[in-house]
């Protein structure tokens, strides 16, 4: 059962929403973090089957950066944050304020703060479900890695088994140093954990 081919346009809606909620939460608590304005643009937020997922970042042979954690609780899942290099270093030097140098090379104070963002995030709109569904959501600690795409989607089923076959895209874009910056989040729920959640939103999935 694939849900993607069977939602109507006011369900997809329910998961816009959550999206645009995540995303002003994770807007606040960054701002708190970095003690500066953080603005995010609205986000696109779409389903999306599994194997399209290293496509939407460029390819499995794409270098990206990716915070990785795991969902526990009443629906369960993998969360990935995927940046493009160059683009994880924009976020530190404009909205952390951070000194990175210009090449791909990431020192582990670098590689953290991307790792406290990204958890920041996942945490935001792992929120903003909970309080949609009135599920129990509970990220673990996140990991963070420089990998080809399909290496960190690859790492999460090794980790943790067969992922469902559906993931809720929500394509973020920071605001900051007048620069846009540009990153995707992926719920992937186990496969069972699909119906859960719809049906917590009064929405019938056989």
């Amino acid at each position: 059962m694939k849900p993607f081919d069977k939602l109507a346009e006011f369900e997809l809606d329910v998961l816009k929403e959550v999206g645009n909620i995540g995303s002003g939460h994770a807007a606040t608590a960054l701002s708190t973090l970095l003690d500066r304005p953080v603005d995010m643009a609205v986000p696109k937020v779409s389903l999306v089957p599994f194997e399209e997922v290293a496509e939407r970042v460029g390819g499995a042979e794409e270098l990206v950066v990716a915070v990785f954690l795991r969902v526990d609780g009443d629906a369960p899942g993998n969360l990935f944050y995927i940046m493009n290099p160059v683009a994880a270093k924009r976020l530190l030097r404009r909205l952390a304020a951070m000194e990175v140098e210009e090449d791909l090379e990431y020192s582990d104070m670098e590689l953290s703060a991307l790792s406290e963002i990204g958890n920041i995030l996942a945490g935001s709109y792992l929120s903003s479900l909970a309080d949609l569904t009135r599920l129990n959501l509970a990220p673990s600690v996140p990991a963070v890695a420089l990998d080809m795409a399909g290496a960190v989607l690859a790492y999460g089923l090794m980790q943790y088994g067969e992922m469902g076959d559906a993931a809720l895209l929500v394509e973020t874009r920071f605001l900051g140093g007048g620069e846009e910056i540009d990153g995707q989040f992926f719920l992937i729920p186990d496969p069972d954990s699909f119906a859960t959640l719809f049906r917590s939103l009064g929405v019938d999935v056989p």
